[in-house]
């Protein structure tokens, strides 16, 4: 649930096309200022584990607002190479929601060029208009991203929570969902209370390095019952990168194979214990390559995480 991120800071894209990309195994990318380019060898990036059940997934996830809402039906080459080169990382959970208009078609569409159907598909529920609403609008999302049966499914929003939270506890009793979650931006109290009542295995949140609010309850409460953490919104729709524009990526970056801001700030959130995947969205391939490669190396550690909190907001 994240805008296509600003440009500035990030790494621009210098030369091959994606079909080449794809076949090498390398994205020919660099930091923008840099005079002296050099190919970044892709590499599986590291894996999580989600906390009810230990299953291991990828630690950086894919997210569809706004950046995947195209005609399903045309050539779409930078999404298609963008879903490549996530897949070729080794990444795995994509998150989309009816309210992204095109976007879970645009999966299912994606899926269907690349002939690739491994991915851990999470979606959401978005309706109050009832029970059956809730069910209806689930199945057309099966067809639309072209699964038979969803990874995860979460509460869009807490919009009709109780009711559709309930269907989505029968369709995991019944095998046809694996996990059940809500995404909430402002009630950070509700999600909180959700988390302590065992209602749910995944919560998705915004993070950041300048939105720690999460930080006070949310987060330490995921940590004590076992609640997995989608983190929305990791780059601030942009304004992190408007933020850090004229500074210049400290030396210390490259302790933590930080070779971008972008990659700095995703290291930021997979450095708090609770998270379990950041999920940012995106339109173009090299900003995809940008984000997988912070999946690569550690996480940033307490001391560095203060640190670039000092270097953002100071």
């Amino acid at each position: 649930m994240q805008q296509d991120q600003n440009r500035q800071g990030r790494r621009t894209f210098l030369g091959a096309s994606a079909t080449a990309v794809l076949a090498t195994g390398l994205a020919p990318f660099a930091d923008a200022s840099s005079q002296d380019p050099k190919p970044m060898e892709r590499s599986a990036i590291r894996r999580v584990r989600i906390p009810r059940t230990g299953e291991l997934l990828p630690s950086i996830g894919l997210g569809t607002s706004r950046t995947f809402d195209e005609d399903p039906s045309a050539e779409n080459a930078d999404l298609v190479a963008v879903m490549g080169q996530f897949l070729a990382w080794g990444g795995s959970l994509v998150d989309s929601s009816p309210m992204y208009k095109r976007s879970e078609a645009v999966v299912g569409s994606l899926c269907k060029t690349l002939g690739r159907y491994d991915l851990f598909y999470a979606t959401k529920v978005w309706t109050q208009e009832g029970k059956q609403a809730g069910i209806d609008q689930m199945h057309h999302s099966e067809e639309l991203m072209g699964t038979p049966r969803f990874d995860l499914i979460q509460v869009h929003n807490l919009l009709g929570l109780d009711v559709q939270l309930e269907t989505l506890h029968q369709w995991k009793d019944a095998g046809q969902l694996r996990y059940v979650g809500v995404t909430e931006m402002r009630d950070l109290e509700k999600v909180e209370e959700l988390v302590t009542q065992g209602a749910v295995d995944f919560i998705q949140i915004p993070y950041s390095v300048t939105d720690r609010e999460v930080e006070a309850r949310v987060l330490p409460a995921c940590i004590e019952h076992n609640v997995a953490v989608l983190v929305m919104r990791p780059f601030q729709s942009g304004r992190l990168f408007e933020a850090v524009k004229d500074k210049s990526l400290p030396a210390w970056a490259a302790d933590f194979e930080a070779a971008s801001w972008g990659q700095l700030f995703l290291k930021f959130i997979l450095g708090h214990d609770a998270v379990t995947i950041p999920i940012p969205a995106t339109s173009k391939p090299h900003h995809l390559d940008d984000n997988m490669a912070a999946g690569v190396g550690p996480a940033l550690d307490a001391a560095a995480r203060a640190e670039l909190v000092k270097l953002v907001e100071g």
